[in-house]
């Protein structure tokens, strides 16, 4: 009985901490105009660390469980709302990508917000400042509609009022001083609540004084497998489609497809098919085949943008041809193999679009036969081999990016 007793005292205490929910927020750094963590600007690298650092005790601590983790993207009031809302967007998949690629956490826990514009934010450190015209401006942002319509058509918005405030003063004053920190403004919450400790609730002794074994507190913690551990994983889904344009105006129709494995890691495949010919003027234009690669990005640019910058790979290629042109063919109709190392550089020129400069060097190997149109027939004339040393791939191919992660979304103003 006495243990019984006992138990029940031990499980009343544990029920006011069942429930306890703390949250930590950890925020990050953008620079202007860039969806994609850079972690050498800021304090980034120092936050990063807090980020895996604090999961990593959660994991390890047998009282804690892992709840909710919400990650949320904003941006600065200056320049168009479009781009704003795309760049709180870009910046929200960056951070979630970064995370979750040095850390499992289960989708189900994964919630994420997105208000584009940090007003909230803003208010918040307007008002635990003493800058100037505060109520004024405290007044504007907590009361004035982000966005005023009369008639389908827009009339008024919050940033119009805060840029008339003091002659635009104001403004400039808010530009100055904390716009940076709503750029910054993508945020990780991690909301925790205690495990329950259940105590063993032991049937009473037939007799009541029998002596106690055993501490009269134990009680057994009831444990559920790890929320989450540490692995390697990629949220944000990254793809392109791309055609070498050098092909295009050979007339060779190609199409290309590359994916983001993440680690600035990245896998390509292309394929190749032209079927011309005119038996009339003796002209065969004949060729199909692909080719496969794996790359590895770095550079400045590769930090900031999935599949842009700067790369080095190795590639493997296959392919037959068939060409003649007005009196002399060489035919590849088996297949002709080739290997090597290539690099390139990746451009960016528009939104979801990059111009990809690549070259490969290696060998090409393979058997083809020279021939001669005459009298209505091909008239073979030799079977040799091929080996080759040197460029065996040049690209100039047109990508098309695809994906929550693959923009170069570009926003503009000072760094």
């Amino acid at each position: 009985m006495r243990n019984l007793i006992l138990s029940m005292f031990l499980f009343i205490g544990c029920v006011p901490a069942f429930g306890q929910n703390s949250s930590v927020e950890i925020c990050i750094e953008f620079r202007v105009g860039i969806g994609t963590v850079d972690t050498a600007y800021g304090n980034n690298a120092v936050r990063l660390l807090e980020v895996i650092s604090h999961l990593d005790e959660i994991r390890n601590d047998s009282t804690l469980e892992l709840v909710e983790v919400s990650f949320c993207g904003a941006a600065s009031p200056e320049g168009r709302f479009r781009l704003n809302e795309q760049l709180a967007a870009d910046r929200l998949a960056s951070l979630e990508r970064y995370v979750r690629e040095r850390v499992f956490i289960p989708d189900s826990i994964i919630t994420r917000c997105n208000g584009a514009i940090a007003w909230k934010l803003l208010a918040g450190l307007v008002e635990s400042s003493d800058m100037l015209h505060k109520e004024e401006t405290l007044h504007v942002l907590r009361n004035v509609p982000e966005y005023t319509y009369e008639g389908g058509k827009l009339v008024d918005s919050r940033k119009k009022q805060l840029m008339m405030l003091q002659y635009g003063r104001t403004w400039h004053f808010l530009k100055e001083h904390y716009f940076r920190q709503m750029r910054n403004a993508c945020a990780i919450f991690l909301t925790v609540r205690n495990k329950p400790l259940l105590p063993v609730v032991e049937e009473a002794e037939k007799e009541e004084d029998l002596p106690v074994t055993g501490p009269v507190d134990s009680a057994i913690v009831l444990q559920t497998p790890d929320s989450f551990s540490v692995a390697v994983r990629n949220s944000s889904f990254c793809m392109s489609l791309k055609t070498n344009m050098l092909y295009d105006l050979l007339a060779v129709p190609n199409i290309g497809i590359e994916f983001y494995l993440g680690k600035n890691w990245s896998i390509a495949a292309n394929w190749m098919y032209a079927w011309w010919k005119t038996d009339k003027h003796h002209r065969y234009w004949r060729t199909y085949g692909g080719d496969i690669a794996v790359r590895k990005w770095f550079g400045r640019k590769a930090g900031e943008k999935t599949l842009s910058g700067h790369h080095l790979g190795l590639y493997g290629q296959m392919l037959t041809y068939d060409f003649e042109w007005e009196g002399k063919g060489y035919l590849g109709d088996r297949w002709s193999y080739a290997g090597g190392v290539e690099y390139g550089y990746s451009l960016p020129v528009a939104r979801r679009l990059n111009i990809d400069f690549t070259l490969g060097v290696g060998y090409l190997g393979g058997e083809y036969k020279k021939y001669v149109p005459r009298d209505g027939h091909y008239v073979w004339k030799a079977t040799k081999d091929r080996h080759w040393f040197g460029p065996t791939k040049a690209e100039v191919s047109l990508v098309w990016l695809l994906g929550p992660g693959c923009n170069n979304s570009k926003k503009g103003g000072t760094k």
